[in-house]
C-alpha cells in the first residue's frame, strides 16, 4: 500500500457530525461493505461545510478526507463536473481537471483501479445528498 494514501487519510478534521446540515446521505458499497454518511451545509448553491462518518477501508477514508477539504466553497455545478471527470481518471482518459481537484490524481488512477468503488463512494454519497 502506498504511504501517501495513509497520509491523505490521516487528515480527519472533517470526520464530524454536523447538526445543522441542509443535505445528508448514507451510502454503502455493495462490493465490500464500506459505509459512508455525509452531511453538508449548502447556501446559495455553494458547499459551506462537510462532515463525514465512515466504516470503511483506508482508500475510502483517503478519498473522503481529501474531498472534505476540497469541496468547501465550491459551487454545486463545479462538484458535479468534477465527479463526472473524476471517474474517467481510472480509465486513463485524458481529462482537464480544474486546478482545485488535481490532488485527486494521486488516488484516482489506473494503479488504484481495483479500489475504484471504494475511492468513488464519497463522491457518490455527495451526489446522493445533493440529489444530483
Amino acid at each position: 500500500m502506498d504511504l501517501r494514501i495513509l497520509e491523505i487519510a490521516s487528515h480527519t478534521e472533517n470526520n464530524k457530525v454536523i447538526k445543522n446540515f441542509t443535505h445528508k446521505s448514507k451510502h454503502k458499497n455493495p462490493l465490500c461493505g464500506d459505509e459512508m454518511e455525509i452531511s453538508l451545509i449548502v447556501k446559495n448553491d455553494t458547499i459551506k461545510d462537510m462532515g463525514y462518518q465512515c466504516k470503511s477501508c483506508i482508500y475510502c477514508q483517503a478519498s473522503v478526507s481529501l474531498l472534505s477539504r476540497k469541496i468547501k466553497e465550491k459551487k454545486i455545478n463545479e462538484i458535479k463536473t468534477f465527479i463526472s471527470d473524476g471517474e474517467k481518471l481510472f480509465d486513463n482518459v485524458k481529462t482537464n481537471l480544474e486546478k482545485q481537484w488535481k490532488d485527486f490524481r494521486e488516488l484516482f488512477n489506473t494503479k488504484n483501479s481495483a479500489r475504484k468503488e471504494c475511492l468513488l463512494l464519497p463522491l457518490k454519497t455527495v451526489l446522493k445528498a445533493l440529489k444530483i
